[in-house]
């Protein structure tokens, strides 16, 4: 799984979960893995984009949203089997447990009120 891939599940976690600080970090890392920055504008709204995205990234988004969401419907078996018709056993533990840490990282930041980074000094 690349690292494209898991920084538009933690961006998409991150805007659920409302953690500014995760999303800066993980907006930049996207753009870092070369992420198209079209794309990145418009993974909240995936469900209306599908022309920008791959086939197995709609899927790890759906699921992210359900995992980051578990308490509204759990994870349906429309999602569960979208999943697996594009990942591998291994590569769904692997994209669930991303999902969970960055969840778990996004709790933790918006508990703490963890605020942005400094700006970089820019030369003048």
């Amino acid at each position: 799984m690349g690292a494209d891939l898991l920084a538009i599940v933690d961006i998409r976690a991150s805007q659920i979960n409302r953690c500014a600080w995760c999303l800066d970090m993980h907006t930049a890392d996207a753009r870092k893995a070369g992420v198209e920055q079209r794309k990145i504008d418009l993974i909240a709204a995936w469900h209306e984009a599908p022309a920008l995205f791959t086939e197995r990234e709609p899927a790890a988004l759906a699921l992210t949203e359900q995992v980051t969401l578990l308490h509204h419907e759990g994870v349906t078996d429309d999602v569960w089997a979208r999943v697996s018709a594009v990942y591998d056993e291994k590569e769904t533990v692997h994209l669930l447990m991303a999902i969970a840490v960055i969840n778990v990282w996004n709790r933790m930041n918006v508990t703490a009120r963890t605020d942005l980074p400094p700006e970089p000094a820019t030369a003048g």
